[in-house]
């Protein structure tokens, strides 16, 4: 029996555990990246640790998120990165040199490596054949630091994708039929990996749209093969040194397996407010549209946004119409700029952003009230795009521009437009001038690391109590994103290294009394227990929904299911995640009750599977699942991952 490639890669990285579905293995990380929204926390817990200098092949720091510079939070954090990298041996990535995962693809990503990235779009890397996953910051920094990742030992779906795509069809309308086949929690466990002749065409750009989308899947990351179309890429970039060719074995077999006729594909949209709510573009065509946005580290490459200019070239955009362009990359700019494309988008009217995630995380174009919005992202999640009522749709950057044109979602097959086949580049303007390499580690040593005011100490807890008596603090249903826990935007963001400051928003959009109530209650030494409902904690990978709601006295979450990375984030800052045994027993449960996990530390310690909840209020008891490893549970027993670091290092 062949091996398919997700296998050949885990088995060339394998440092525990036995390679068996489910199963927890620990895998060697080749590389890491952490963007400035999670890297400043990251960082910290690096330098808790004590390791002088990181240990991976390549490691880099990406100032991408916070970028709006409205006081002086994020210059601060961002100096602080910069002299953290210098000193630890991290490549900082300047701001203004673009979005981590479009200049990781362009400049370090490697077939056959792995990579682990404090952003749940890092699978991005898979079209570059990399085992490219994304992680809680502290995660990342167990990596840096040397330490293995741990993970279940995946599924693997195969998608087979057959024929080539038409005109006006696109890789995003690829990965949007993908994900109204699986729905954004039909990843969850599994690796997704393309293999087939219609990968043949598909350049390396098209296939980051697609690994970068696989992260609204709940995949652990999606994966295409190393071939002609690799070489290519990598040779345009001056880094053709670093290829491999790798692939599935001829008779490799998949737990799942799934078709695509690429001949037969459309036009995809999704509709409000989830990326797997997708339909045909015809079905919503007509629908007037009010900002169209096309960007973000989906879909922002070179050849995407040359192609917008072209259709927009001689064209002005809709007089109804807000339209915004935000280039991947500083190479992405320049190129743009160089070839006369960027003065076609100015032309037409369109507003150039900076090279940078912006709109995508509500960072600024935040839209009208009730507007519709049509985007070139990969999330429209309800409030994400800093407006609650926005109507946020999902498309690739062509029939973004048809609306754009019209004024009103088109199928870009019915401009009347003839379609411009934009060849990749065979040479990519390389300059690196904005990348910073680290110092050596002679003079590493007395650097010094700025830390503006707003850096503020890790908050800590204690050891798990023998029993967690605490109140059902909020109810919430299924689908919450780590945007609904911890938002994101203007407003939040430049808090992301101040614990206390930032904790104060944690489920603003669903209940904003929360974080007051939640202090109440830890005053009177009472912990909080949140009660949810499927695919909880879906979306990003930021450990500040974890982090956060440790700080405010959460102690576990109780839910039907788990996204993977929230649940690892809960686990590394010790909060019992724990699943209903019976589902039914979500019903049974108020917002206020009292709970009471009963012997909930010697459970842990014994490694039961099934825990005892007693609800104190209405007086009756159902059972959760831990679902814990031996080292999992030992984690959370010590409060959390950098306490059990700790001790291991000492042997407490």
């Amino acid at each position: 029996m062949g091996m398919n490639l997700t296998q050949k890669i885990l088995k060339a990285h394998l440092v525990e555990g036995e390679m068996v579905t489910g199963k927890e293995i620990a895998i060697r990380i080749d590389q890491t990246l952490t963007q400035d929204a999670t890297g400043t926390m990251s960082y910290l817990q690096f330098e808790a640790m004590g390791v002088p200098r990181v240990k991976t092949e390549v490691s880099v720091s990406y100032v991408d998120h916070n970028t709006l510079q409205t006081g002086f939070e994020n210059a601060d954090d961002h100096r602080f990165l910069q002299t953290v990298a210098a000193k630890h041996g991290v490549h900082f990535s300047r701001p203004g040199n673009g979005i981590c995962h479009q200049v990781h693809l362009e400049r370090f990503a490697a077939p056959g490596k792995t990579l682990l990235g404090s952003d749940s779009h890092t699978p991005t890397g898979g079209g570059m054949a990399m085992l490219a996953m994304g992680a809680g910051g502290l995660d990342v920094a167990v990596a840096m630091g040397g330490g293995a990742f741990y993970l279940a030992c995946p599924k693997v779906v195969g998608i087979k994708l057959t024929g080539s795509l038409q005109p006006w069809t696109t890789a995003k309308d690829i990965i949007l039929e993908v994900l109204r086949i699986m729905t954004v929690k039909g990843g969850v466990g599994k690796v997704v990996e393309y293999y087939g002749e219609g990968v043949k065409s598909l350049t390396v750009p098209e296939r980051g749209t697609i690994t970068n989308m696989g992260a609204e899947l709940g995949a652990t990351c999606s994966v295409f093969p190393s071939d002609d179309q690799t070489l290519a890429y990598l040779k345009a970039q001056g880094r053709e040194n670093v290829f491999v060719a790798l692939a599935a074995d001829a008779d490799a077999i998949y737990d799942e397996h799934i078709e695509i006729d690429l001949n037969a594909l459309t036009p995809r949209i999704a509709k409000p407010h989830m990326p797997d709510n997708v339909v045909a573009v015809t079905e919503v065509e007509g629908t007037p549209v009010q900002q169209v946005l096309v960007g973000s580290c989906t879909n922002s490459n070179f050849m995407e946004l040359t192609r917008i200019a072209k259709m927009l070239k001689g064209k002005t955009v809709h007089k109804d119409v807000s339209f915004a362009v935000a280039p991947g990359s500083k190479q992405v700019f320049t190129m743009l700029a160089d070839s006369g494309a960027l003065a076609d988008l100015i032309n037409a009217g369109a507003r150039i952003l900076e090279s940078a995630c912006g709109p995508c995380i509500g960072m600024g174009q935040s839209p009208s009230t009730g507007a519709v919005t049509v985007r070139s992202f990969n999330r429209n999640f309800e409030g994400r795009s800093g407006t609650r009522d926005g109507q946020v749709y999902l498309a690739s950057p062509e029939t973004c521009v048809a609306a754009a044109i019209s004024g009103k979602i088109t199928d870009p097959r019915h401009l009347g437009l003839a379609w411009v086949d934009v060849p990749m580049p065979s040479v990519y303007k390389v300059d690196d001038n904005m990348i910073v390499s680290p110092l050596e580690p002679a003079a590493a040593k007395d650097a010094v690391v700025v830390r503006g005011p707003n850096i503020a100490a890790l908050p800590m807890v204690g050891a798990l109590p023998e029993a967690v008596k605490g109140s059902a603090t909020l109810k919430v249903v299924d689908n919450i994103t780590t945007d609904h826990i911890m938002p994101a935007g203007g407003k939040v963001l430049p808090l992301r290294s101040n614990i206390p400051k930032i904790s104060q928003y944690v489920y603003e959009m669903v209940d904003p009394t929360f974080p007051q109530r939640a202090l109440e209650l830890k005053a009177k030494g009472t912990w909080s227990i949140i009660v949810g409902g499927e695919n909880y904690g879906q979306g990003s990978s930021r450990e500040h929904a974890a982090l956060a709601p440790m700080y405010l006295g959460v102690k576990a979450k109780i839910v039907k299911s788990f996204a993977r990375i929230h649940r690892a984030n809960l686990v590394n800052f010790g909060i019992l995640p724990l699943t209903f045994a019976n589902p039914a027993d979500y019903d049974k449960i108020e917002q206020g009750d009292a709970l009471e996990i009963l012997d909930a530390a010697k459970a842990l310690q014994t490694g039961e599977e099934l825990l005892t909840v007693k609800n104190v209020t209405k007086n009756f008891a159902f059972q959760v699942k831990a679902g814990l490893t031996r080292r999992q549970a030992d984690i959370i027993l010590a409060g959390g991952m950098l306490n059990y670091t700790r001790s291991q290092a000492t042997g407490d």
